[in-house]
């Protein structure tokens, strides 16, 4: 009896599921069957149904599947009616207001608390870009993040490689969280900030992942290689597939080269984000915990005077604001000019306005509020 693994995929989530099915269920043998006429193979009527029901299901997760990753691309959105596109953006903003519109309540339920900041990278720090290793933040943006950091306890939470991150934003005093929050580090102690080459590990729950990753990682080069404009991006303990560059009529054979290496590895779960598929290990872990991690470390285990803020634009950021939500402190807040399905309670437009409109902000508020509280002395 053979065995195989059957991939189940999530449209709402996301996320593919590997299960293991036996053959015999499917292709069971009959008993006592007269042999057949040379050069013919006899099948019942009811296997070849049986059959085109499961290649049926089988297409049918594929079309969802794919349907997911047009999903994930906002120029799709594009080709609604532009009445019903407003009318519907209008109806996610009230659910989801501006972060700067919203300026005025946020400070006042931060007040006499200790922020915290949480930012994702690609699509927050940086524009989202055709190559990920060209996604370079503007200086602008790294002298704001590094102006809060001197006012806030900052970190970095993305599905980066720590190395790669840290090229991009080379800040040293910021905690970083690579690899979906699975390789967290921070400034070394006894020194001024991150050190590149002798970190603070904080924690790695996934590092006996590494040998399978580094296997996996080789076979979907090999394996993707044939299609153009596919990208393999190893982020030491998760994958990343993009697939921006990729011709859309690709997606579908792409989807199925990926996954059919991806089914060979049950601890490993597939999921899509924005033109990206992310192979990560199968363990509870995620940007959420991540989060919840740091905000130990740095001394707020149930603290109630702390004011957590998480900034991203992706579904794995999701997992950070639903935390948020359970905990009932601070907010998330979503970078997208579209409507998406989210938890976070805010929203702004792309990372200029992330940097130059809210986090500016926040930084000249906590800047103005030190110097009148030094001023009182006077």
């Amino acid at each position: 009896m053979v065995s195989r693994n059957v991939v189940v995929s999530d449209t709402t989530t996301g996320i593919i599921t590997v299960s293991n099915v036996s053959n015999s269920s499917v292709f069971s043998p009959s008993a006592q069957k007269p042999p057949t006429a040379p050069g013919y193979i006899s099948i019942s009527k009811k296997k070849i149904l049986k059959n085109l029901e499961i290649n049926g299901a089988q297409s049918q997760r594929l079309n969802s599947w794919v349907d997911s990753m047009r999903a994930s691309s906002p120029t799709h959105l594009k080709s609604l009616p532009s009445l019903s596109s407003q009318e519907e953006l209008n109806s996610w903003i009230k659910r989801h207001p501006s972060a700067l519109d919203m300026f005025e309540r946020i400070t006042e339920a931060s007040r006499g608390k200790q922020i915290v900041m949480f930012l994702d990278y690609d699509g927050t720090l940086s524009p989202i870009v055709d190559d990920p290793d060209r996604a370079f933040m503007s200086s602008k943006m790294r002298r704001t993040v590094k102006k809060m950091a001197k006012s806030f306890p900052t970190s970095i939470v993305t599905g980066r490689c720590i190395d790669k991150v840290y090229s991009f934003v080379k800040l040293a005093e910021l905690y970083y969280a690579g690899s979906h929050g699975m390789d967290i580090k921070g400034p070394t102690k006894g020194s001024s900030g991150y050190n590149k080459d002798k970190p603070s590990v904080l924690y790695q729950p996934a590092g006996d992942f590494l040998p399978m990753i580094d296997e996996v990682f080789k076979q979907l080069v090999e394996k993707t290689k044939s299609t153009a404009g596919a990208k393999v991006e190893n982020n030491k303990f998760c994958l990343s597939v993009h697939f921006r560059c990729v011709d859309e009529k690709k997606w579908s054979e792409l989807a199925l080269k990926v996954r059919s290496v991806v089914q060979n590895y049950p601890t490993l779960k597939l999921s899509q984000g924005r033109k990206v598929f992310e192979i990560r290990p199968m363990i509870k872990w995620d940007k959420g915990k991540a989060l919840e991690f740091l905000l130990e470390s740095l001394g707020f285990e149930n603290c109630n005077d702390v004011f957590p803020i998480y900034i991203g634009d992706d579904k794995t950021d999701e997992d950070a604001f639903k935390l948020l939500r359970e905990r009932g402190q601070g907010f998330g807040i979503l970078v997208s000019k579209f409507p998406k399905d989210t938890s976070a309670s805010y929203s702004l437009q792309d990372p200029p306005e992330a940097s130059d409109g809210f986090l500016a902000t926040v930084g000249r508020v906590e800047i103005n509020a030190a110097i009148k509280e030094q001023m009182k002395g006077f």
